[in-house]
């Protein structure tokens, strides 16, 4: 087979000086070092189609130099890249284009690869019979095939939508940490949808020495990936892509183009695996810091994951704790292969192979078997070969159905959706009961003394009744008896007793009780906003209230007359008038003005005397009745505006959290899509 180096960029070496020479000599283009040796004669091939040839037989040349093993021939064909001047291999290139010429020599019945990419072949023999190449692709930036991006199904965009709106909602409610999660899913789930829908890709994972790179290789069908004892070996995550259009789905895993491979072509253009970007990572149990960063990373962006273990560490609790137990959701985007069977002998590898779904069931992954999704589980030796053609088969149907994408970012969504179920999840219900708003506006009204302040309106209709048919010798006793009781020498009242400070206390009680009722059955931080919010309302309420109490004690002015008072005046007038008559009629009959008959002013006297107070009675018995609706009355203007300044400023902001809850709530019953959530109470 020939062998072919890439050709990359002038500045791309610029970059990697490592991927240089080592010698002085390799690297000067004036004086190249030809793979023949001395006696190979210099010449000058005057057809664009010999320099190609030239420069062809330069790069191979400088890598069966170099190559002391598979993972060298790369860096030699890129020592043997420098031997020959790139502007003029890139014009000879154009040229050979536009003549329709093959710029690169044919190899028997093979095929010249053009996939868009800058690339071309070392394929030399490699450990394991497998063929030995350091294709390194390079994207040609606007000469690559653009895919169409990736489309999610009607369900997933809903759940999306939802989970967007959740965090929009909940952003001044709950801390960034709550929510940082979901807000990378959705960020993740957007820069996935605008990339290829035609590719997939998939990882490659395992602890050291379980044989990842060994099975990336048998995969590939080439040493792709660096083998060997040493530890680590994988030290950074290296690409094999099957098609071309991946380009933009690497570089959103921040993988260099150094590290980006492509198989040789098989006759049938490996069609199985057409669409796969596979990835072998560094070990996830590596010593190194960086190589175990590179894998958290790299696994939160990929579509699917290829768990490797080997028959020692398949138990290990590193792999399960960090990995395999919080990734349980995936399970539909995980394969789980069992390397190194052949190590096993007789039953044993189906033994460890039984006890390996053990552990993955108690991990909570569900496993693919009776065709329910679920993670695939095989046994695979990547060095005899032994179970690689099924692994190949089944990752094959799994790319060709192109629904990985949209499963791990469900699966995501999942993750995310369980991470805050304790924000939003409940099974108690929720809300404001209407015996607790009556309840607090009941506080309130005591608060301002509403029943004190329709008792004391009650008793003024009556003094107003009182003083419009009251006898006239008792209205001015009392008058009297009131102006001695307030002289500056009379008898003292009893001081009233401070209330003010126990009002604003009993305020500050109801609002921290209607908080603690509305507040009950909602998770801890929209328990504690419920809180806030009243405590927030509560500010200038007391206030608010003294002033309605002082309204409220305040005379209203002269209570509405009923139309029974100008009669009961009358009756009194007509009293009094009795009285007077009778006792100027004694007078006269004193004087001698009159003639002596003493029965008929004393009869007129006893009756206005008698029917003065009679009259007063009478009309404070009917005087009660109105005078306690007008109480009432008083009462309940009090109430409803102490219950007005409740509502105002503590109940209502309450009702905005609630509903502001309620609807995340509802968002979080569309994230999670599967009715698992409590209903609303």
């Amino acid at each position: 087979m020939t062998a072919v180096a890439a050709v990359t960029d002038r500045t791309d070496h610029a970059e990697h000086p490592e991927e240089r020479g080592e010698s002085g000599e390799a690297g000067n283009p004036e004086r190249p070092v030809r793979p023949g040796g001395a006696d190979r004669p210099e010449r000058r091939p005057e057809s664009a189609e010999g320099r190609l040839r030239e420069a062809g037989d330069d790069v191979a040349g400088g890598v069966d130099e170099g190559a002391g093993a598979g993972a060298q021939g790369g860096n030699a064909g890129a020592r043997a890249h420098e031997k020959v001047p790139h502007a003029r291999v890139e014009d000879d290139v154009r040229h050979a284009r536009v003549r329709d010429e093959d710029p690169v020599e044919r190899s028997g019945s093979e095929a010249a690869w053009d996939d868009g990419l800058i690339a071309r072949r070392v394929p030399e023999t490699g450990a394991g019979g497998l063929p030995q190449t350091a294709t390194v692709v390079e994207p040609r930036g606007t000469s690559e095939r653009q895919p169409a991006p990736l489309a999610y199904d009607g369900a997933l965009r809903s759940r999306l939508d939802a989970l967007r709106e959740l965090v929009a909602l909940s952003r001044t409610r709950l801390d960034g940490d709550t929510l940082a999660e979901a807000g990378r899913v959705l960020d993740e789930s957007s820069a996935r949808r605008r990339l290829s829908g035609e590719h997939t890709v998939v990882a490659i994972a395992g602890a050291t020495g379980s044989g990842k790179s060994t099975l990336f290789n048998a995969l590939a069908g080439v040493n792709l990936s660096e083998t060997g004892v040493r530890r680590p070996t994988t030290a950074a995550p290296l690409v094999c892509m099957w098609s071309d259009g991946a380009s933009t789905l690497v570089d959103r895993l921040g993988i260099p183009g150094r590290l980006r491979r492509r198989p040789p072509q098989s006759p049938d253009g490996d069609s199985q695996l057409s669409g796969l970007v596979l990835i072998d990572l560094p070990d996830h149990d590596s010593a190194a810091v960086a190589h175990r960063e590179q894998v958290d990373r790299v696994l939160a962006l990929v579509d699917a994951v290829i768990w490797v273990v080997d028959p020692e560490k398949y138990a290990d609790a590193v792999l399960h704790e960090r990995y395999l137990r919080p990734l349980a959701g995936h399970a539909e985007v995980m394969f789980v292969v069992l390397n190194q069977v052949d190590r096993l002998p007789g039953e044993a590898a189906e033994q460890v192979l039984d006890d390996l779904r053990r552990l993955l069931d108690g991990d909570g992954i569900a496993l693919g078997e009776y065709d329910e999704p679920g993670a695939s589980v095989l046994a695979v030796s990547a060095l005899t070969g032994e179970g690689v053609g099924e692994l190949r088969e089944i990752l094959g149907q799994f790319v060709a159905e192109r629904g990985a994408a949209a499963r791990r970012v469900s699966a995501d969504v999942d993750a995310a959706a369980a991470r805050l179920r304790t924000v939003y999840g409940t099974g108690r219900g929720t809300g404001l009961s209407e015996e607790a708003r009556e309840e607090f506006a009941g506080r309130l009204a005591d608060a301002v003394g509403a029943t004190a302040a329709g008792e004391a309106a009650e008793r003024a209709w009556l003094r107003n009744a009182n003083r419009a048919c009251g006898a006239p010798w008792l209205r001015l006793w009392r008058w009297s008896r009131e102006r001695r009781q307030s002289a500056p020498g009379g008898p003292t009242l009893p001081a009233p007793t401070d209330e003010e400070a126990t009002a604003r206390q009993n305020v500050e009680q109801a609002v921290r009780t209607v908080a603690d009722q509305a507040a009950a059955g909602l998770p801890a931080p929209w328990a504690q906003s419920v809180r806030e919010a009243a405590v927030r309302g509560a500010h200038g309420l007391p206030e608010t209230l003294d002033q309605l109490a002082l309204s409220g004690t305040e005379s209203p002015g002269r209570p509405p007359r009923p139309g029974w008072w100008p009669a009961a005046v009358m009756a009194q007038v007509m009293m009094t008038l009795l009285q007077l008559l009778a006792v100027l009629w004694l007078l006269g009959q004193v004087v001698g003005f009159m003639s002596v008959h003493v029965g008929v002013p004393v009869l007129l006297l006893a009756a206005g005397v008698v029917g003065g107070p009679v009259v007063e009675w009478g009309c404070r018995v009917a005087a009660r009745g109105p005078a306690r609706r007008y109480g009432l009355e008083a009462e309940r203007r009090l109430r409803e505006a102490a219950a007005g300044c409740g509502r105002a400023q503590v109940l209502d902001p309450l009702a905005a959290e609630l509903l502001r809850y309620r609807e995340v709530r509802e968002q979080y019953v569309k994230v999670v899509g599967d009715g698992a959530v409590p209903r609303l109470g």
